[in-house]
């Protein structure tokens, strides 16, 4: 796994829907991670990954939203129709394109019912991927919503990891 720390040049969140190409990073070659299917990468000291499945790139951050477990482990499953990321911590399901986890229920009141995918909504900050040239390009999304998985890129858990690694 091939681990990739750059910096990127600040961008203008007044729309979120358009990026321009210069606020994009070159995070591999298309061949390299058609052939290894995930790389982690550090995009503004936020730690992502991108993942290549079925023929399309998704990129997200690196840390699940629920208790930052690593995603990079996780294996990719179809959950109603979706490709998404399981947590090898806990199990989460996210959602790869969308950062939407997914959670089975079933209604008590009829217990031999078949259980149903039901979304929490989006949990897991996702980014835009683009390919040109041969490489693959990620582009931080604007930090305008918040989700829960933002949490493990702030100073207050970075500082509790390096505090907790020197012990």
């Amino acid at each position: 796994m091939r681990f990739i720390t750059t910096a990127m040049e600040p961008h203008s969140p007044c729309n979120a829907a358009w990026k321009d190409e210069s606020s994009s990073i070159s995070v591999g070659k298309v061949e390299d991670l058609k052939t290894s299917n995930r790389i982690k990468a550090v995009l503004k000291d936020r730690e992502i990954v991108v993942f290549h499945h079925e023929g399309k790139f998704y990129a997200m951050d690196l840390h699940c939203y629920h208790a930052g477990g690593p995603l990079h482990l996780g294996d990719i499953e179809d959950i109603n129709g979706q490709p998404c990321i399981v947590c090898p911590w806990h199990k989460y399901k996210i959602a790869l394109a969308t950062g939407e986890g997914f959670y089975q229920s079933v209604d008590p009141k009829t217990p031999s019912a078949k259980p149903q995918w039901c979304t929490k909504g989006v949990k897991q900050r996702t980014h835009v991927v683009t390919v040109r040239n041969g490489s693959v390009y990620v582009t931080l999304s604007d930090l305008v919503n918040s989700y829960e998985s933002d949490y493990y890129s702030t100073e207050k858990y970075k500082k509790a990891m390096n505090s907790a690694q020197k012990k």
